[in-house]
């Protein structure tokens, strides 16, 4: 069974700064001071665990990217959240002794009546086979991640594809129906659909009708509920796809897995040779930035260090990204096999579904740091996001869940280091940089 190659990464600077086309998007980072006071609440009490996490260590909480095509590059003056805003949201659902369960739907059966979606399911990806995320790993990755607040699977439902009694005719063009059906207990909701655009599946499922169908299954003790499915989405037809979305005061997530498949990669055009950390490499945001503008003016970046020489007070080996650098550079990216692939595979869902939980949670885009809530502008973007939250966001969840945030690192070391995913280009990485983060000692 043949295998994605991919090089290695033979570059050994990295920079922690946002790229130079941040300056000319017009992007302004809120300076040191200004990030401090923003992960903290006017009133110290409320939140005094945060004081002691590193606030603005560039080499543990680096600057955004902001590379062209970047969710910031096309909006730069998104307005930042700080800890005290998000306090005061009056919209904000708080946690409470009788709502306080997050709630993962697994991916849907899919009925006879339905059969072609199964086809869906697969896309280009019929070479590789490579293995569906566990849905297990999921939710135990996302106890990890929400660590103080439970996370359950929610079965009860049973919740299926069927066909739309109410179905007209197919559509001539497409071939399918224009509709199918999502059936949850009593309840049976319509889906419309539509072909994939770009050919890489066969079929999407509109991603707004799901939400909703995700709110009437919300049980009375939820405080979040999250649906995955297997299909790909659309939001509206101007989209190609979308990989998933929050009604965050409605409590409600639906992330789809289909996109996030490497073995998918390289018809998406997705780099997975510099994907977080590795999307760090100074190099590599230089080149990016110069190839994608034509007049492009090569720049110094600032904030630069040598993968082998110390910077300052922090050695190389001492620093978070550094060390998740350093790690990930060492890990095999050559010929990787389908097991590798799933991993990496099932990363790349946990990110996003920890994103689209947190939006539940109130906590808006992030664009104080790079950071596990940054707004993401397409699926390249998406692998260049890190796992973790900035200090800001990192104190509204503490709050929110009550858990520290030693608390909360640990839990999520214990599952990045679990034997299967000893060489997940996601998972090692991210436990390399909490080890680094919180002084840990390597398993």
């Amino acid at each position: 069974m043949s295998s994605i190659t991919t090089p290695r990464c033979t570059h050994t600077s990295a920079s922690v700064a946002s790229s130079h086309h941040a300056t000319k998007v017009g992007f302004k980072r809120q300076d040191a001071k200004q990030r401090f006071a923003a992960a903290r609440p006017l009133n110290p009490s409320k939140s005094a665990e945060s004081e002691s996490m590193p606030i603005d260590d560039p080499w543990t909480f680096p600057a955004p990217l902001l590379l062209p095509g970047d969710d910031l590059s096309e909006d730069p003056g998104y307005p930042p959240q700080s800890f005290q805003e998000w306090l005061d949201e009056e919209d904000r659902n708080s946690v409470s002794s009788k709502r306080q369960t997050i709630y993962v739907i697994t991916a849907p059966e899919i009925e006879e009546e339905v059969h072609f979606m199964r086809a869906w399911e697969k896309g280009l990806d019929e070479e590789h086979q490579v293995t569906k995320p566990s849905p297990q790993a999921i939710v135990d990755y996302l106890k990890a991640f929400y660590h103080g607040l439970p996370v359950k699977t929610l079965s009860r439902l049973a919740p299926a594809f069927t066909a739309w009694d109410e179905e007209p005719k197919p559509n001539r063009k497409s071939r399918q129906p224009q509709y199918v059906a999502l059936k949850f207990g009593n309840e049976c909701v319509r889906i419309r659909t539509r072909p994939s655009p770009d050919g890489i599946f066969g079929g999407q499922l509109n991603l707004d009708d799901l939400l909703d169908t995700a709110i009437a299954m919300l049980p009375n003790d939820a405080y979040a509920l999250l649906l995955l499915v297997n299909q790909d989405l659309y939001e509206d037809e101007d989209d190609e796809f979308v990989c998933g979305r929050a009604y965050g005061a409605s409590r409600v997530a639906v992330v789809s897995s289909s996109r996030y498949n490497p073995a998918l990669d390289q018809h998406q055009s997705v780099e997975r040779l510099h994907a977080w950390p590795a999307s760090h490499c100074k190099e590599y945001i230089s080149t990016f930035c110069t190839t994608s503008r034509s007049n492009a003016k090569r720049q110094k970046t600032p904030s630069v260090q040598k993968a082998n020489k110390p910077n300052d007070s922090r050695s190389s080996s001492s620093s978070p990204l550094m060390a998740a650098i350093s790690i990930y550079r060492g890990l095999e990216t050559i010929d990787l096999p389908p097991s590798a692939l799933s991993t990496l595979w099932l990363g790349r869902v946990c990110r996003t579904a920890a994103h689209e939980l947190g939006h539940c949670f109130g906590i808006d885009h992030c664009v104080f740091y790079a950071c596990s809530m940054q707004g993401t502008g397409s699926i390249h973007e998406d692998a260049r996001q890190p796992p973790f939250l900035c200090p800001v966001d990192l104190a509204k969840l503490t709050y929110a869940t009550g858990a520290t945030a030693a608390q909360r690192y640990k839990a999520l070391l214990d599952f990045c280091d679990r034997p299967q995913y000893k060489k997940c280009l996601f998972f090692v990485p991210f436990a390399e940089w909490i080890r680094a983060m919180s002084g840990a000692t390597p398993q």
